[in-house]
């Protein structure tokens, strides 16, 4: 069984999604390293104890919530402790992104990007669990509308996505499953995941030095990433893989 975490990064421009797959061990190995960087980052810079230290992508780069008053060299290199981690296991992350004002550009009433990009990143997850002759279990931050999203999975699963690809769903079991992130450190591994693929992909940085460590840290993501796409609406429906050369 494939533990398939899910989060999301937006902007008012671009919608990202990733998920994370593992097995138990992974996932437990993982969960480990991560209260270690939070424990090792209470120490080191005088931050609560406890859970409410979450290893969030937007509250350590923006130095919000616990990581207010921590310094930005500081934040980076917890920011990059994060990502080693991931990258140390044996995950799989699938990643894809939606032109937000492409889709609006296209369509009279578009369909929230949440529930376009879920449904994109569901096929891709269920065709990876197909490729390894395996199920996923879907585990997604908690966000408004569970009821509906649960609502479009259930008619994923029996009639198909819709639209070009029209797949069935049956490599995913049960429902889609919510977790609240502070109670769970691999929905902040994935939040971190897709934040800096949105972040590495859709933002312009000023900071020539932040410019080389997002890329360097997605680089170093870049071998677990199984699949990797981002839909623009506007241009014909081109979906393209960003970040080919990122030199």
């Amino acid at each position: 069984m494939l533990l398939t975490y899910v989060d999301e990064s937006f902007t008012d421009d671009w919608y990202t999604m990733a998920a994370l797959l593992l097995d138990g061990p992974a996932a437990a190995a993982l969960t480990a390293q991560f209260d270690q960087v939070a424990a090792d980052a209470v120490r080191a810079y005088g931050l609560p104890a406890g859970p409410e230290v979450e290893l969030h992508g937007h509250e350590i780069f923006h130095a919000a919530k616990s990581w207010k008053g921590v310094p930005p060299r500081a934040r980076i290199g917890v920011f990059d402790d994060v990502v080693e981690a991931v990258a140390a296991q044996p995950v799989r992350i699938i990643a894809r992104g939606m032109d937000v004002i492409g889709q609006k550009a296209r369509y009279a009433v578009p369909e929230a990007p949440h529930s376009v990009v879920l449904k994109h990143l569901l096929e891709r997850v269920d065709e990876c669990a197909t490729a390894f002759d395996d199920y996923a279990l879907v585990i997604a931050d908690e966000v408004d509308g569970q009821a509906k999203h649960r609502a479009d999975f259930f008619t994923y699963r029996e009639a198909g996505t819709s639209g070009y690809r029209n797949r069935r769903l049956t490599r995913i079991v049960d429902t889609l499953h919510f977790a609240p992130s502070q109670a769970s450190r691999l929905v902040q591994a994935v939040d971190v995941v897709a934040f800096l693929y949105r972040r590495t992909f859709t933002h312009q940085e000023t900071d020539a030095r932040a410019r080389r460590a997002k890329i360097g840290m997605w680089k170093r993501l870049k071998p677990r990433v199984v699949h990797q796409l981002c839909w623009f609406p506007a241009v014909n429906g081109q979906q393209q893989s960003w970040g080919r050369d990122l030199a």
